[in-house]
C-alpha cells in the first residue's frame, strides 16, 4: 500500500502574499476556502516528492507583549514595579482568531513552510506561528525571498532554510525593553502632569526609548534657531567685462567678519585696478550614478521630493510589494548580489511608455554594473519587478513607483561626465576665480533629470592676460539661522545615530506627530510644539541621557549582537532594564525640576477654561477646560472631573443629578448621525453603583478618566430607578447589535433617534414629530418600553388628523414601519432578548464598544 501524500502548510505574513505564492506554485489551479484568513489548496511537489499544499497567512504579528492584568490599573500600580514585572504575550488581534486558525490548519500536516517577511520581525513571527501550530524543528522550513515574482518564489521553495531563533529573540528583547521603559515613564509623567494645567493639550504624555530621542533632534534644532545670533560679514566681489559678458569673480578668502580688514583688502584691490590671469585649468569630472535604493533613502526622497510622510511612503511601498510591482521595501542594503539579474529586470521595463525607449537603448548599447554599495546581509536594494502604468496604481503609488524605477535604471546607466574650467586671477596680492562647466555625457541624469547639471559658459582667457576691473563691490551680509528639521533630515539623523530600524523609523516620526509633540508644516518641516519643547528641556535638566540617542544606539548594538547569536538576550534585557530603573528613580525624585518648566509654559487650572455648571458639593460654578483631556474644574473644592474625550459639551436644561446634586451636561457627537447623551460630571468620573465598571470597561479607581479616555458612566448607563434621565427611564429596547440598550436621544428632534449605550448602532424614529418620549408602560409581548409620539399635524399618519400615538417600536405596526436602521444589521421583534439592562443581568458586560481600551494599558504597539 502506497504511503499517504504528505500535507504541507505554508504561512505568509499577509493574505495578499499568500495568494501570490499559491497562484505561482499552483499555476493558478487551486481551491480557495474561507477561514480567519483564506486558505488556498493544491497539489504539487515538495522536496522532490508529491505533496498537498495548504497556503494561508497571518495578519502581522500573532502575539503582542503586554503586562499581566494586575499591572493594568494605573492607580494601583507603582510604575517602578513595571521594570521587574513579568511580561506576557497576548493575541494581537483576538477577534481574528489567528492562533486557533493556524492550529486547525496544522492538523494532519507533515511539514510547515514559513513565508514571512525576511527581516527580524518576520523571523519573530515565524516562531509565533511555530508556537501556534506545534511543529517540530526538523519539520519546519523557512523560505527566503525578496519579491513575489514567479522566479523568486520558485527559487525560494528550492532553497529552503531553517528559521533563525537568534533574530527572533532580538525582537523579543527590544519589545520587552520598549514596553517596560516606555510604559513606566509614560504612566508616571501622565499621572503627574495631566490635570495640573488647563492648556496642556494631550491625553497621554508618552515616553519612548526611540520616540523621545527622535523628538530631541527636533527640539535641538528649535533651540539652535532660537538662540542664534546673526553676525555680519563682508566679501569682495570684483566684476569684469570679457567678450561682452559681465562676470562676478569669487574671492578665495570667501568672507570676513571684520569690516576694517575687509576695507583694507578693498583698498589694495582698488588701488591696483588690473587683474592678471594667473592660471587656466580644464578637467573632466564625474558625477557618479546612484547606488542601489534602500528603505531610508526611499523615505528621504519620498518626503523631500514627493511630499509623502514616512508612514504614508511605507504604506504605498508595501502595497506595491504585495501587488508584485517592486521587491521587498524594507532593506538596509545598497549593494546588489553578484547573481542579480539586471537584464531581466530591465527587459520588464522596455514597454513602459515613459522610459521604455531609454531602457531599450541601455540593453542595446550595454548597461553598467551598479556601483559598490553596502551589503547589510538582508535584502537586495528596492527594485521594480514588473512594468506598470499610472492608471494601474493610482496617483500617489505611481509617483513612488516611478521614482523606484528611475532610480534603478539610473544605477545601471553611465555616470554623468562634464568638463570643469577654472580661471584664476590675481590683483593687489589677492586671488579671485571664476568657473564654468560643460556637460559631455548626461548619463544617468537623462533618466533622473532632477539631478542634471546645467552648462555654465565663461568666455576665453589667456594666461598672463590683464583685465581692468569694471566694478568692485564690498558685499555686506549676515549669517542666518538654520531652518527647522525636515523629515528627510530627521531620517538621516536617526539613521546616523542608530535610532530605530528601517521599518520603525516611520512609526517613531508618526508618534511624535500624533502625541502633539511636533507639527508638520510646509515643506515637510517638523516644528516642535510647546509640549514637545518643554518635555525635552525637562529631560535635559534632569537627565540628558533620556532624550539623547546614545543609550538607544547602545541598545540597538546589543540587540544586533543577540541577532548574531553572540550574547544571551536575557543578559541584555536585564542590563538595560537595570540602567533604566536607576534613571527612572532619579527622574521621579527630580520631577519638580521639569514641573517648573511646565509651570512657566502652561496655565494653571484656575486660570483656564470658562464657567459652565454648578458643583454639587459647594454649589459654586465650575470651569470647563476643553483642551485634551476635557474636564471640569471646581476652584473651591480643587477637584477635577473628567468628561468624554469627544463631542460638544453643554449645560443640560439646568437639571441636577438626584444622587449628588451636580448639574447635568449634554454631550453631542458631531455629524448628522452623531449621538447625544446626558451625564453627571461626578457620576461620570466616579460611578456610584457597584458592578457598573464592568459595563464601561474600566477599573473602579477611575483610572481611565485620569488620562481623559472618556469612558465613564453617562446617564444612559445609570441604573437609578427613578431619575428621569437614567437607563431605566430612557431605555427602550435591546440593541440588535450587542448586549447594550437602545436609549432615546433626548435632543435629537426633529430627527428623533435611539442610540445604543454600548455600540454605535442608531435607530431613527418618526421623523419630524413634535415630541417623542418614553413612558413607564411596558410591551406585553417583548417587554420593551412603550413610547409616546406626538406627530406633526401636517404629516401625521394617523386617521382623522390625530397626532398622539403610543406603542412599542418592535410590535406596533405603525411605529415599526417608521423605523430606519443606521450602523446595524436588522431590527425586528426580539422578545427572546428582553430589554436592555434587564437582558444583561447575569451576562457579561462588554464595555463601551466592547473593544480593548489601549491607552490605560499602554500596549507595546503605542511605542
Amino acid at each position: 500500500m502506497a504511503p499517504p501524500i504528505p500535507k504541507v502548510l505554508m504561512v505568509a505574513e499577509k493574505p495578499s502574499i499568500a495568494l501570490s505564492i499559491a497562484s505561482v506554485l499552483s499555476r493558478a489551479q487551486m481551491f480557495t476556502r474561507r477561514g480567519s484568513t483564506e486558505v488556498h489548496e493544491f497539489d504539487g511537489k515538495f522536496l522532490g516528492s508529491p505533496a498537498y499544499f495548504k497556503v494561508t497567512s497571518v495578519i502581522g504579528h500573532v502575539f503582542s507583549v503586554d503586562f499581566p492584568a494586575k499591572y493594568q490599573d494605573w492607580t494601583a500600580t507603582d510604575p517602578l514595579d513595571l521594570f521587574q514585572a513579568q511580561v506576557i504575550k497576548n493575541e494581537s488581534n483576538p477577534k481574528a482568531h489567528i492562533c486557533r486558525h493556524l492550529s486547525q490548519e496544522a492538523r494532519g500536516c507533515r511539514y510547515l513552510v514559513l513565508w514571512l517577511d525576511c527581516d527580524r520581525e518576520g523571523e519573530n513571527i515565524c516562531f509565533e506561528v511555530i508556537q501556534c501550530t506545534g511543529f517540530k524543528t526538523n519539520d519546519t522550513y523557512r523560505a527566503r525571498f525578496s519579491s513575489v515574482t514567479e522566479k523568486d518564489v520558485v527559487k525560494a521553495l528550492d532553497n529552503l532554510v531553517r528559521p533563525n531563533k537568534d533574530e527572533a529573540m532580538a525582537v523579543d528583547a527590544r519589545q520587552e525593553i520598549d514596553l517596560k521603559v516606555g510604559v513606566a515613564f509614560t504612566r508616571f509623567q501622565t499621572s503627574y502632569f495631566q490635570g495640573k494645567y488647563g492648556n496642556l493639550d494631550s491625553r497621554v504624555i508618552s515616553y519612548g526609548p526611540c520616540q523621545t530621542p527622535t523628538l530631541g533632534f527636533c527640539v535641538q534644532r528649535y533651540l539652535q534657531i532660537n538662540t542664534f545670533k546673526p553676525e555680519k560679514f563682508w566679501s569682495l566681489h570684483p566684476y569684469i567685462i570679457q567678450n561682452g559678458y559681465e562676470i562676478q569673480l569669487e574671492w578665495h578668502r570667501g568672507r570676513l567678519f571684520d569690516i576694517n580688514v575687509a576695507m583694507m583688502f578693498q583698498k589694495l584691490v582698488s588701488e591696483d585696478g588690473l587683474l592678471e590671469v594667473t592660471e587656466i585649468s580644464e578637467k573632466q569630472e564625474t558625477k557618479s550614478r546612484p547606488v542601489g535604493l534602500n528603505t531610508v533613502n526611499l523615505l528621504k526622497v519620498a518626503s523631500s521630493a514627493l511630499g509623502f510622510g514616512p508612514q504614508m511612503a511605507m504604506q504605498l511601498a508595501e502595497r506595491l510589494y504585495t501587488q508584485g510591482f517592486i521587491s521587498y521595501p524594507r532593506t538596509e542594503s545598497t549593494a546588489y548580489p553578484p547573481s542579480f539579474d539586471f537584464r531581466g529586470v530591465l527587459s520588464a521595463q522596455t514597454n513602459n511608455p515613459t522610459w521604455g525607449n531609454y531602457v531599450h537603448g541601455l540593453l542595446t548599447t550595454g548597461y553598467q554594473k551598479p556601483r559598490l554599495g553596502t551589503d547589510a546581509g538582508d535584502h537586495p536594494p528596492i527594485t521594480p519587478m514588473r512594468s506598470a502604468a499610472e492608471d494601474m496604481l493610482g496617483n500617489d503609488a505611481w509617483k513612488l513607483y516611478q521614482y523606484i524605477c528611475q532610480h534603478f535604471i539610473g544605477t545601471v546607466s553611465p555616470d554623468c561626465k562634464y568638463i570643469r574650467k577654472k580661471v584664476e586671477f590675481s590683483i593687489g596680492g589677492e586671488s579671485f576665480h571664476c568657473t564654468g562647466q560643460h556637460v559631455v555625457t548626461k548619463g544617468f541624469t537623462s533618466i533622473m533629470p532632477w539631478l542634471a547639471l546645467n552648462d555654465k559658459n565663461i568666455p576665453s582667457f589667456v594666461k598672463g592676460q590683464k583685465i581692468e576691473i569694471s566694478k568692485l563691490e564690498l558685499y555686506e551680509g549676515s549669517t542666518s539661522a538654520p531652518d527647522y528639521l525636515t523629515e528627510s533630515e530627521l531620517i538621516s539623523l536617526m539613521e546616523k545615530n542608530g535610532i530605530g530600524t528601517d521599518a520603525s523609523i516611520p512609526v517613531h516620526i508618526n508618534n511624535i506627530c500624533e502625541r502633539n509633540y511636533v507639527q508638520v508644516q510646509a515643506g515637510r518641516k517638523l516644528v516642535p510644539t510647546p509640549l514637545g519643547i518643554t518635555l525635552v528641556r525637562g529631560y535635559q535638566t534632569i537627565d540628558p541621557d533620556l532624550c539623547l540617542p546614545d543609550i538607544r544606539s547602545f541598545i540597538e548594538q546589543q540587540i544586533t549582537l543577540i541577532a548574531k547569536g553572540q550574547v544571551d538576550h536575557r543578559h541584555v534585557v536585564q542590563h538595560v532594564i537595570q540602567q533604566f530603573t536607576q534613571k527612572f528613580s532619579y527622574f521621579v525624585k527630580k520631577i519638580e525640576d521639569m514641573d517648573a518648566l511646565f509651570e512657566a509654559q502652561f496655565s494653571t487650572l484656575t486660570d483656564s477654561g470658562r464657567i459652565l455648571s454648578k458643583c454639587g458639593k459647594c454649589l459654586r460654578y465650575m470651569k470647563y477646560i476643553s483642551s485634551q483631556p476635557p474636564r471640569l474644574y471646581c476652584g473651591t473644592c480643587e477637584e477635577v472631573y473628567y468628561l468624554p474625550q469627544k463631542g460638544n459639551i453643554k449645560l443640560y436644561k439646568e437639571l441636577s443629578c438626584p444622587l449628588d446634586n451636580f448639574e447635568l451636561l449634554i454631550c453631542s457627537m458631531p455629524g448628522p448621525d452623531g449621538k447625544s447623551f446626558p451625564l453627571c460630571p461626578y457620576c461620570y468620573s466616579n460611578p456610584p453603583f457597584e458592578g457598573i465598571e464592568a459595563l464601561i470597561n474600566t477599573a473602579k479607581t477611575g483610572s481611565v478618566g485620569k488620562i481623559g479616555k472618556g469612558s465613564g458612566m453617562p446617564c444612559s448607563l445609570c441604573p437609578h430607578p427613578s431619575c428621569p434621565n437614567s437607563l431605566v427611564s430612557q431605555g427602550v429596547c435591546a440593541c440588535p447589535e450587542c448586549s447594550g440598550t437602545l436609549v432615546l436621544d433626548p435632543i435629537s428632534a426633529p430627527r428623533w433617534k435611539l442610540c445604543c449605550n454600548m455600540c454605535n448602532c442608531l435607530v431613527f424614529l418618526a421623523q419630524g414629530a413634535h415630541r417623542i418620549s418614553t413612558t413607564k408602560e411596558r410591551c406585553g409581548e417583548c417587554d420593551s418600553s412603550i413610547i409616546e409620539v406626538d406627530f406633526n399635524k401636517k404629516t401625521t399618519p394617523l386617521e382623522d388628523g390625530a397626532t398622539l400615538h403610543r406603542g412599542c417600536i418592535l410590535c406596533d405596526e405603525l411605529l415599526h414601519s417608521l423605523v430606519e436602521m443606521k450602523h446595524g444589521r436588522s431590527f425586528k421583534h426580539m422578545s427572546s432578548r428582553g430589554r436592555g439592562r434587564g437582558a444583561r443581568k447575569g451576562g457579561r458586560g462588554r464595555g463601551r464598544g466592547g473593544g480593548k481600551i489601549m491607552d490605560p494599558k499602554m500596549s507595546f504597539r503605542d511605542f
